[in-house]
């Protein structure tokens, strides 16, 4: 059971370090009961709350206790009803000492600060919150009153949520379990007001941001922490090439979803330069080690240090030999990415940069800087293709000199829309020879790829995985109830619990395997094309400005059959593949036009016989 406890006081004057004030309504705390407690022995008991939150713990106790009493917290555990007091990484643990119990009075367990993330660069909670950390789990020592006779709850912060706004649920309960684990992780790392990279250093990266608003977006239309966290980055960039090239992704992507055009307009001069068209070479590709990256230059990107440099990155963790770190692959997540001064995934983000602000150009009817970006994404596009594809081999190469093809070369081509239709497969090939060697926040971009261009099985094998360590299920199987920053302590020593850039199962769940994305700013238009085999069934919901968009799949031995609910007000197509022989809409046949079905407001009944 939860409830919920007034916070008008507490967040009247709620501000957030580096951004807008927070609505005192935005910021939840909620006051979560235990879903087990177990008595260990006399005194010592183990509590579960079910699922991780940043927050503290109250107690409350009928009958009152002079003696202190131990307290642990922590987010895994070392056996079975036992916190783990050293559980290595970023994983975290606290001992805390309560003095004594008073008859009647509610204790808030006090929390030690951690330095790293309640200073310097971090988002600052304000005092009337206080220090707050993530765990589900608790042990109690020295206890002298019968448990019974004590009131122990989970005081937890979030962010606003609508938990019943997007759901999803089908015949894999693989796939629904990890559906959940990224739709909870969204919820409780939302604590901030800002997408926070994690709570070792709770500071917005853009490349966290990123994939924490593709799924945020899917679960929920409360856009503000989007937004404040985008403008943020205007001001707060991160060193790392590609990051700041996602920067004109996240702006975009606020205004496909919400339609507001007002902050394209006000940033647009800013989000140009953030193209980093100035860095493009005589050939057409773009590179960090340009001699136009000048000190003036980074400090109009927003950096104050006059030492700040931009570096690619590619994948998280590369390889950090002064770390003393014993990775289990000497290259980190590149899988063996050669690091040339023209590299191939920075320009993978650069033509997609370039796409996208042709496309906000015309959006706010810059039409001569529409024409530009056109001319200059096409030009990207076959200066790419021509100069870091290697033709004998039919795959990409890490850039400019270099002989070496690794998967990032190849999935972020893919997945930003760079290889020719006649090379997908050689490319989707070498891919599925790679396997899962990327990291976390690198499975975004490779299964987005896959599901867009063909590769939809593997994709879904990726997602579904269970048979090593390299998968989402890993996280469940070891009892987390958020997704990590990495897949395993192995391959990033000191990685957290609780980081949504490990969400991507979940935004491409709804915008690919059920393949629900808006084609026009704002969900004015919608296109649906599902991608729901191997699934007996699968169900649905996505949130909108103009309502739920809800879904329904059967399979049948003759017919699949789709019940698609589409709001007022909202144009959509459902999209076929080649392979159907027959349609019916609506109990009828019916004819297709480019492959296609036009979709009214309301109950949409499809059924489609494969050939």
């Amino acid at each position: 059971m939860t409830r919920f406890l007034p916070i008008c006081v507490l967040l009247m004057f709620f501000t957030i370090s580096y951004g807008q004030p927070l609505d005192r309504s935005d910021i939840v705390v909620s006051s979560n009961a235990p879903v087990a407690i177990k008595v260990l022995e006399s005194g010592h008991c183990f509590i579960d709350f079910g699922k991780a939150y940043f927050g503290t713990i109250s107690i409350k106790a009928d009958i009152g206790q002079e003696d202190s009493l131990v307290v642990h917290l922590g987010e895994k555990l070392s056996k079975k009803y036992a916190v783990a007091r050293n559980p290595g990484g970023t994983i975290r643990y606290q001992k805390v000492l309560v003095k004594s119990l008073e008859e009647g009075k509610q204790y808030r367990v006090p929390l030690k600060a951690n330095q790293r993330n309640t200073s310097g660069n971090a988002i600052l909670l304000p005092d009337s919150i206080g220090v707050v950390m993530p765990f589900r789990y608790c042990e109690i020592e020295n206890l002298q009153i019968p448990i019974t006779d004590l009131e122990i709850k989970q005081i937890a912060y979030h962010y606003r949520f609508n938990d019943e706004a997007g759901t999803f649920h089908s015949s894999d309960t693989v796939l629904n379990a990890i559906w959940n684990l990224c739709k909870h992780t969204i919820k409780a790392t939302s604590f901030t007001g800002y997408y926070i990279d994690g709570d070792r250093e709770r500071i917005p990266y853009e490349a966290d941001a990123y994939i924490n608003q593709l799924s945020h977006y899917c679960l929920d239309t409360a856009y503000s922490i989007a937004r404040r966290t985008n403008q943020y980055f205007l001001q707060n960039p991160t060193w790392p090439t590609e990051w700041i090239l996602h920067q004109v992704m996240l702006f975009y992507e606020d205004y496909l979803y919400t339609g507001d055009i007002i902050i394209l307009r006000e940033h647009y001069d800013e989000l140009k330069l953030r193209t980093l068209s100035v860095l493009e070479g005589e050939g057409g590709l773009i590179s960090s080690k340009s001699n136009n990256l000048t000190d003036s230059l980074l400090k109009e990107l927003g950096f104050d240090n006059p030492k700040a440099r931009l570096n690619d990155i590619v994948d998280w963790p590369p390889a950090q030999r002064d770390t003393g770190w014993k990775l289990a692959t000497a290259e980190g997540e590149r899988d063996g990415y050669e690091m040339v001064d023209v590299n191939t995934v920075v320009n993978a983000f650069y033509y997609h940069d370039l796409k996208l602000m042709k496309l906000i150009a015309e959006a706010l009817d810059e039409k001569e800087d529409a024409q530009y970006y056109q001319i200059k994404a096409e030009n990207a596009y076959q200066v790419f293709n021509d100069k870091l594809f290697d033709k004998e081999r039919e795959v990409y190469v890490d850039g400019l000199g270099s002989e070496h093809a690794s998967l990032h070369s190849n999935m972020f081509a893919l997945a930003f829309d760079l290889v020719p239709e006649e090379h997908q497969h050689s490319v989707i090939e070498f891919i599925k020879s790679r396997g899962m060697a990327c990291s976390v926040y690198g499975a975004q971009y490779l299964l987005e790829g896959l599901y867009k261009h063909g590769g939809t099985d593997y994709g879904y094998e990726l997602l579904t995985s269970v048979d090593n360590d390299r998968n989402w299920w890993n996280m469940i199987r070891q009892g987390s109830s958020m997704t990590w920053e990495a897949w395993d302590q192995k391959y990033k020593p000191n990685l957290d619990w609780n980081h949504a850039w490990g969400t991507a199962p979940l935004n491409i769940i709804s915008r690919y395997v059920w393949g629900i994305r808006p084609t026009k700013p704002g969900y004015q238009e919608v296109c649906i094309k599902p991608h729901l085999n191997p699934l007996e069934f699968a169900d649905v919901r996505v949130p909108t400005r103009l309502g739920l968009i809800e879904g329904n799949y059967q399979s049948g031995e003759k017919w699949d059959s789709y019940e698609l609910v589409i709001p007022d007000g909202m144009q959509a197509v459902f999209e076929l593949w080649d392979n159907v022989k027959t349609v019916r809409l609506n109990g009828k046949p019916t004819s297709t036009k480019r492959n296609q079905i036009q979709l009214k407001s309301g109950i949409n009944k499809i059924e489609l016989r494969i050939k």
